[in-house]
């Protein structure tokens, strides 16, 4: 029996994801056409002998978090449950207080995961080296450049077994390349000593959704297929992996791709150009506008012939797994390049650009802004 935690945070994390968390909680914000915690609770669900999924955070269990939790639970045929913090605990803490509910029923481990993590989510793997090497926890590690590893959580292993030798969070000088995923995998008898283990360090990470989506569109050829647009006689261009809405209208003449995402009642007309962006639910895009390494908020309208564009943030835009700097908005009091945020119901006009720039929801545009924060 194994059970599985995800620890989505609360309303007082996701500052680097205003204005879009404004409108939702960050877990269900949607990446690759799902809300971005769906992707964990599908690798979740795959595990063999997985008995039940807990979610763990300080939100209000409002109807939208409601609503999502009774859908997966009969999408996926198991327990989904939310336990509400009563205070933000930090990981350590959020595990340890709800450690009856976690341990009920005796699971063989549990997985712990981060709901800002966009991952492969190697959970079998992580399974069967755990029975074949029984340790209280393994945590999933990846690789990164010098000055990006500063941003992380930084492992120290032996070559040879895979053992942590050492681990700071955030050192100030290098210490490896090896940075902490945020996934863990726990057995029973590792609550016992968590409390004195760990600190509150769960932290605001730099979640890039452009990013997260490019990835988990790129994993749906492999797992879901069928969320995927194909290109056919009549409808619009295809390129690279896209998801479209089934209520969204496009218009034959666009070009879409690759790594697009377009939400529910998405309006796309004639000539339009979409890449590397998301458009959320009920935004419409009107003749010829260029949309490209941008979001676009729920019920915003971009206006004829405009431009919408931002800037990538990684190294490599056709990789899906391309290694991501990590920065923050601003440097020596100038706003840093970045992808262009629009709010909910933001009206950019015709003929204008609007390039790595932030708009704050309910904004009404009159003339092209760069490198700006909206207010």
């Amino acid at each position: 029996m194994l059970k599985a935690v995800i620890l989505i945070g609360g309303p007082q994390k996701g500052t680097r994801f205003r204005p879009l968390s404004f409108e939702v909680p960050k877990p269900l914000f949607p990446v690759a056409g799902v809300p971005m915690i769906q992707h964990h609770i599908e690798a979740c669900a795959q595990v063999p002998g997985m008995q039940e999924i807990l979610l763990i955070g300080f939100y209000q269990p409002d109807e939208p978090l409601t609503q999502f939790l009774e859908a997966a639970q009969q999408e996926f045929n198991l327990p989904v449950r939310y336990l509400q913090e009563f205070a933000p605990l930090g990981t350590g803490g959020g595990l340890y207080h709800f450690r009856d509910q976690i341990l009920a029923g005796s699971p063989e481990a549990f997985f712990v995961l981060n709901a800002d993590v966009c991952s492969d989510f190697p959970l079998s793997a992580m399974l069967e080296t755990h029975r074949r090497q029984r340790h209280p926890f393994l945590l999933l590690g990846t690789t990164a450049n010098r000055t990006q590893s500063l941003n992380y959580g930084c492992i120290v292993e032996n070559p040879q077994t895979h053992e942590v030798l050492h681990y700071v969070e955030k050192p100030s000088t290098f210490i490896s390349d090896i940075i902490n995923c945020g996934i863990y995998l726990f057995s029973p008898e590792a609550l016992k000593p968590l409390r004195d283990v760990f600190q509150r360090n769960q932290q605001d990470g730099q979640f890039s959704a452009l990013y997260a989506s490019r990835l988990y569109l790129s994993r749906y050829q492999d797992t879901h297929p069928e969320r995927l647009a194909k290109h056919t006689p009549g409808g619009p261009r295809i390129r690279g992996n896209v998801y479209i809405h089934p209520t969204a209208k496009v218009a034959p003449s666009a070009v879409l791709g690759p790594n697009v995402s377009i939400g529910k009642g998405v309006t796309v007309g004639e000539g339009v150009r979409l890449r590397e962006s998301i458009v959320l639910h009920g935004a419409t895009l009107q003749e010829h506008t260029c949309v490209l390494h941008s979001i676009v908020g729920w019920g915003s309208t971009v206006g004829r012939w405009a431009r919408v564009e931002g800037t990538p943030n990684d190294p490599n835009p056709n990789d899906p797994r391309a290694r991501m700097d990590s920065e923050s908005l601003f440097k020596d009091g100038k706003l840093l390049p970045a992808i262009t945020i629009l709010g909910c119901r933001v009206r950019i006009p015709a003929e204008v650009l609007i390039l790595n720039s932030i708009v704050l929801p309910h904004k009404e545009l009159s003339r092209s802004f760069t490198n700006q924060i909206i207010l």
